[in-house]
């Protein structure tokens, strides 16, 4: 079996092609990146090491993705992973509506074109963010001294229920740009791999969170919060009253890549159901929890309070994965305490990781 892992020098992609060939000897992985990020180099030398090819190239540019070798399988990890790409917040990082849209959706249509070419099957990593930000705003939530709550003894929107948001739940917009052009990508996935009678999963991943990740205050932020604590760096809770209370849900990409090893086994063809890929509720962090955890840690630090909204952000989002377990037989096997403690060892080992995997 031959796969290619676009965004194969990211912190998921490099993860996944890491454990492809750990797990699956008989996988030959070649990994496609653009290096775009920070931190790509590093991980471009330690899967050379392995022995796993690495091909320079944008897939945005169909040239670049046509000359990449035939294969199995597409696992498609390369994006623009910030909720705030495309907008004028700080977290956008310049990055403009535009290249967005090139990056996530134009980029995935290449790769798509190609699969169908190839006769490949497909696995795309998109994101719990494609689900309605308005509808995810107002779901009814119980206030603690330390995290939002969902209430579920009221009624609740179809999708959501105790543990947390599942696939049913709306996905009209507004999503964010960011999560149009998943949603969008999803959208043309189905089609292909329809029209091309071709295997096809979709995995919405939450919050993934590692040693080694790529870290920053919009995207991956229990890695950029732990590196920061570690760092005695500026910290805010933003918005929602500025006490920390939001919560998320967070994931080991090991435990995707067990998922995936699973998903690429399929002798199924077209589109699989789609499913939420996460730690769940079990998992499930507020700012000022997970905080107190670093206190323990690393010792007290002060954070402030930032009353100022940011676009798009939520009080509360944890995805159900139910469906991928009961399909997949599969069960995220690493517990939030677990990967908090991974990261603040590589806080220790590397203190100077936030400054290298700025730009």
């Amino acid at each position: 079996m031959r796969a290619v892992v676009t965004g194969g020098c990211g912190f998921v992609g490099s993860a996944l092609a890491r454990r492809l060939v750990e797990w699956l000897p008989a996988v030959r992985v070649t990994v496609f990146d653009n290096l775009r990020r920070a931190g790509a180099e590093t991980n471009r030398d330690h899967l050379r090491r392995l022995g796993i090819d690495v091909i320079h190239g944008d897939a945005r540019c169909r040239s670049d993705v046509d000359a990449l070798p035939a294969c199995d399988w597409f696992i498609d990890a390369a994006a623009e992973p910030s909720v705030l790409a495309g907008t004028t917040a700080a977290g956008g990082r310049g990055t403009t509506s535009r290249q967005l849209v090139e990056h996530n959706l134009w980029g995935t249509v290449n790769l798509l074109e190609a699969a169908a070419e190839r006769r490949a099957g497909f696995v795309m990593l998109s994101t719990s963010r494609v689900y309605a930000i308005g509808q995810l705003a107002r779901l009814p939530l119980v206030e603690t001294s330390t995290a939002f709550r969902l209430d579920a003894a009221g009624p609740l929107p179809v999708g959501a229920g105790p543990t947390g948001i599942s696939e049913a739940f709306v996905t009209a917009g507004p999503v964010s740009l960011y999560g149009a052009t998943k949603l969008a990508s999803e959208a043309l996935a189905i089609e292909y791999a329809a029209q091309a009678g071709t295997p096809l999963f979709i995995n919405r991943c939450g919050v993934m969170a590692g040693a080694g990740q790529f870290g920053r205050a919009d995207q991956g932020i229990f890695s950029w919060w732990i590196h920061s604590w570690a760092g005695r760096r500026p910290l805010r809770y933003i918005g929602f009253g500025g006490r920390g209370l939001q919560v998320r849900d967070c994931l080991h990409p090991d435990d995707l890549a067990r998922l995936i090893t699973t998903q690429l086994a399929t002798t199924d063809t077209g589109p699989q159901p789609i499913v939420n890929v996460s730690g769940g509720l079990a998992s499930a962090t507020s700012l000022a929890e997970l905080s107190a955890w670093c206190a323990e840690r690393f010792g007290p630090h002060d954070v402030a309070a930032d009353l100022t909204p940011r676009p798009h952000d939520i009080p509360w989002l944890v995805l159900d994965h139910t469906q991928a377990s009961q399909s997949h037989a599969w069960r995220p096997a690493y517990d939030r305490f677990t990967i908090f403690e991974e990261i603040a060892c590589h806080a220790e080992a590397h203190p100077d990781w936030l400054d290298r995997v700025a730009s």
